[in-house]
């Protein structure tokens, strides 16, 4: 995404609609311009935004000669008054960072718009996490933080080393070029997204040595790691899942689904 400079007036309507706060008023030419290393093309700024075609030297004008007698001129909020902001054409490896920031752009991968796959909450369907499994979604980033691919691949390296398995049919799954190793391809490394969710299955018995490699990963990291977890109860409805989080300390969620009761928690660094 970039800013017309011919356009741009510096109304600074487009600052806080930024989620990364990428937008800034360049005090060298007074224009609003994108950190284009901190923008991750969730294109909120572009179509969040009302557009108005005002010619951009009126403007100006009319906002020169009320800073002159000392009263403000500014336009409606929500509303770039000349149109200034334009989308870029995107090539690799940054069209990634539209991919997983902007939610009505679907993964060239699976098909589908979202960071992790169309049934990720509802293993009912799917049936990808059976009796003894436990289920994890790791979600990478948030509005404001944002999340490099180099902070994920540090975590899905760990992970592999305990012999997690990666579900296939996950967009970063579908970025990496060793699964058996966690390695996702280095030209996107440096690729700034505003979140992603890597999706992993393992045994009961490795729930704890996961939940304390993620939770000792989380402070080496420059983002922020939320998780999800869940098991599949057996034909009684009973599960371990609950038993091993308290265990090992963290709050849980127990309801319904439709093969019985499970269990969940998320652990929020």
């Amino acid at each position: 995404m970039k800013i017309d400079p011919d356009k741009c007036v510096a109304c600074g309507n487009c600052l806080p609609v930024c989620p990364m706060g990428a937008i800034y008023i360049d005090p060298a030419n007074n224009r609003a311009r994108v950190n284009s290393d901190e923008c991750v093309e969730c294109f909120t700024c572009y179509r969040g935004m009302s557009k108005e075609h005002l010619n951009p030297t009126f403007v100006r004008a009319v906002r020169q000669t009320a800073k002159f007698f000392r009263f403000r001129f500014d336009p409606e909020p929500d509303i770039c008054p000349t149109d200034a902001i334009v989308p870029e054409e995107l090539s690799w490896p940054r069209v990634v960072r539209r991919s997983f920031s902007d939610p009505q752009v679907p993964h060239e991968s699976t098909g589908i718009h979202g960071r992790g796959t169309a049934e990720v909450k509802t293993n009912d369907v799917t049936d990808r996490v059976k009796e003894g499994d436990a289920g994890f979604v790791v979600e990478f980033g948030r509005p404001g933080v944002g999340a490099r691919f180099r902070d994920i691949e540090r975590v899905t390296k760990a992970l592999a080393e305990l012999g997690v398995e990666f579900e296939s049919n996950n967009p970063v799954t579908s970025l990496m070029t060793d699964q058996a190793r966690g390695l996702i391809r280095q030209d996107i490394h440096n690729e700034k997204i505003l979140s992603a969710i890597v999706e992993i299955k393992t045994k009961l018995e490795r729930v704890p040595s996961v939940l304390k490699k993620i939770k000792e990963l989380s402070s080496q990291v420059e983002t922020v790691i939320s998780i999800g977890v869940s098991t599949r109860c057996d034909g009684a409805g009973e599960e371990r899942l609950g038993e091993i989080l308290e265990r090992e300390g963290y709050p849980t969620y127990r309801g319904k689904t439709n093969l019985g009761l499970g269990r969940v928690t998320t652990i929020q660094n």
